[in-house]
C-alpha cells in the first residue's frame, strides 16, 4: 500500500505545481518574456525594437509600439476613427460578441483593431495606419473598415503617401458578410488613392492572413516584409489536406513568398525607417514628374481645343 500513498504524494505535488503555473494575464503583465533561449528581459527586447538579438525573432508589437520605432515619439497624432454600430447581428458563440469587443478594447486600450496616425518622415507628411493582433486576431470588423476608409480619405484630402502596417488573421467572423465586404470597400478605397497618385506602402507583419492577405495587403505600389513574418490566405494543413503534397517547409514565410515574388523587400525592423525614407523619395518624385505629365498633356489639350474652335 506504500506505493498507493507515495503515488497519491506525487499526484498532489504535480496538481500544486500546475496551479502555481502563471495565468496568460500574469505572464503578460510580468518584465519577462520568453524565446530562443529562454527567458528574456522586455526592457532588453524594447531597447532592441523588440527583435532578439540571439536568433533575430521579430516579436509582435502593437501599433504605439510600431509607431515609435518608425516615426518616434511624440511624433505622430493619433487620429479619431468613426465606430459603427457594436454587434450588427447579435452574435453570440462561446460568450456575446460584445463582451469579447469590451475585453479587446479594455486590454488593447483601442477602440478598434486599427489606429490611423498622421505623422512625417524626413520632412514628408503623411498618413499611416497599423493593426493590432490582440484586438480580437487582428481581424477585420466594420469599425476596422471605417478606419481604414478614414485613413485612405484622409491622406486623398491632404495629399499625403498612405503606409499600412498589416496584422491579422483574417475577416471576423462574428460580423460575417459586414466583416467579407470591407475587403471589397477596402479595394475601392485604394483604387481613388491610386487614381490621384499617391503613394501606397505596405509591410507585412507577423502575421498577416486570410482575407487581409486577399485584399489590401497585396495592392501596394511597394510590398516590403519583416523577417519570419507569417504571410498566408489559408492555413498551411488546409492547403495540404486539399492538394495531398508535401508542401515545402517554411512556405508561408516571408522569405519563401519573396523567392514567389509575393513581397518585394525583407527589411529588418531596425532598417524599416530608412528603407521607407527611401522609397517615399523615389515614388513622390515619380508621381510629380506623372502629375507635370498629365498637366502638360492637358494645356496642350487646352490649346488644341482653342485652335480647333
Amino acid at each position: 500500500m506504500n506505493w498507493i500513498k507515495k503515488t497519491l504524494r506525487f499526484g498532489e505535488k504535480i496538481k500544486r505545481i500546475i496551479k502555481k503555473r502563471p495565468s496568460k494575464d500574469e505572464i503578460a503583465n510580468s518584465d519577462w518574456t520568453s524565446c530562443c533561449k529562454g527567458p528574456i528581459l522586455k526592457k532588453d527586447l524594447a531597447d532592441n525594437f523588440w527583435v532578439c538579438p540571439s536568433c533575430n525573432k521579430h516579436h509582435r508589437i502593437n501599433p504605439r509600439q510600431r509607431f515609435d520605432i518608425i516615426f518616434g515619439k511624440n511624433n505622430y497624432e493619433i487620429l479619431k476613427t468613426p465606430i459603427p454600430k457594436d454587434d450588427p447581428l447579435n452574435w453570440h458563440d462561446s460568450k456575446p460578441y460584445t463582451d469579447r469587443l469590451r475585453a479587446a478594447r479594455k486590454k488593447t486600450g483601442m477602440d478598434c483593431g486599427m489606429m490611423v496616425v498622421k505623422t512625417n518622415i524626413k520632412n514628408v507628411n503623411l498618413t499611416a495606419i497599423a493593426s493590432d493582433f490582440n484586438f480580437i486576431g487582428g481581424s477585420i470588423g466594420a469599425a476596422e473598415g471605417e478606419a481604414f476608409l478614414y485613413g485612405i480619405q484622409h491622406a486623398i484630402e491632404n495629399k499625403q503617401p498612405f503606409i499600412v502596417f498589416t496584422s491579422g488573421g483574417g475577416m471576423r467572423m462574428m460580423e460575417s458578410l459586414i466583416s467579407l465586404s470591407q475587403m471589397t470597400r477596402t479595394t475601392l478605397a485604394i483604387n481613388e488613392l491610386k487614381k490621384n497618385n499617391l503613394p501606397y506602402l505596405v509591410v507585412l507583419t507577423d502575421p498577416t492572413a486570410g482575407g487581409i492577405t486577399a485584399s489590401y495587403a497585396m495592392l501596394g505600389d511597394i510590398h516590403l516584409a519583416e523577417p519570419g513574418a507569417l504571410i498566408a490566405f489559408a492555413g498551411s494543413r488546409v492547403i495540404q489536406g486539399t492538394v495531398r503534397e508535401e508542401l515545402p517547409e517554411g512556405f508561408q514565410k516571408s522569405e519563401y513568398v519573396e523567392k514567389t515574388g509575393f513581397i518585394d523587400l525583407i527589411v529588418d525592423r531596425k532598417d524599416l525607417r530608412k528603407k521607407i525614407e527611401t522609397l517615399l523619395s523615389i515614388l513622390l518624385k515619380q508621381n510629380s514628374v506623372i502629375n507635370s505629365t498629365i498637366n502638360e498633356t492637358s494645356e496642350d489639350n487646352k490649346t488644341l481645343t482653342k485652335a480647333a474652335s
